[in-house]
């Protein structure tokens, strides 16, 4: 039987989407790194191209940003595509367990397609969508099946002006998103966007203009 996972302050991962992250549309702890250094490395798999904590770094704290997660009894921290678990009082870095489920994509992944599915890689770790679960989940990559690669997605950065939740602002970024790609019928979580490739970087700008303004509506202020 499968692990059941909590997301606490996130209403049962409702309305994820992205990613994310802190999902689809957040703060980049991985994005906005530098190069690496004897804490860091650049995860270069499927042309990702970011720059990671290493797993076994311990931190006194974790991103502003990242949410709670409990699994099998563990909890851990999630940002930026960075686990942390519990160590004391501090945190150390780690891998996700898999099976575990997360309402958002991190800030910065990669589409990777095995087999006519997407999933979404972001520092060693593979997420796909469940709709029963309404989240991602953290799963193995399928073994002896060759992927094709979307252009890798990095996202815009939101804050909220009226000191909106973080389920509110999970919800926000889910129905935004689902607007903007239903206006511009671009999506960024498929492959190529789901347009013929001389349309990408038009419709990309299309879609990314719909979502500033259904988040500005919303009381966001998004770059």
């Amino acid at each position: 039987m499968k692990t059941q996972t909590t997301v606490f302050g996130l209403a049962k991962a409702v309305c994820a989407l992205a990613l994310l992250g802190a999902g689809l549309f957040g703060v980049s702890a991985a994005s906005d790194r530098g190069p690496p250094t004897h804490e860091g490395h650049l995860d270069g798999r499927y042309a990702h191209n970011q720059y990671y904590p290493n797993r076994g770094h311990v931190s006194p704290s974790t991103p502003r940003r990242s949410i709670e997660v409990e699994h099998g009894g563990a909890r851990y921290r999630y940002g930026g595509g960075v686990w942390y678990s519990a160590y004391g009082p501090r945190w150390r870095v780690v891998g996700p367990p898999f099976g575990v489920y997360v309402p958002l994509l991190p800030d910065f992944y990669t589409t990777v397609w095995f087999g006519g599915m997407p999933y979404y890689y972001a520092n060693d770790s593979y997420y796909v969508w469940r709709d029963g679960q309404r989240g991602y989940e953290v799963v193995e990559p399928p073994a002896d099946v060759q992927p094709s690669i979307a252009a890798p997605i990095q996202d815009l950065i939101m804050y909220p002006r009226n000191n909106q939740s973080e389920a509110q602002q999970a919800q926000d970024r889910y129905e935004c998103h689902r607007w903007a790609a239903d206006q511009t019928t671009f999506d960024p979580t498929r492959a190529a966007g789901d347009v013929p490739a001389a349309q990408w970087a038009s419709r990309r700008a299309e879609y990314f203009r719909a979502m500033s303004a259904c988040l500005e509506g919303r009381d966001y202020s998004v770059k």
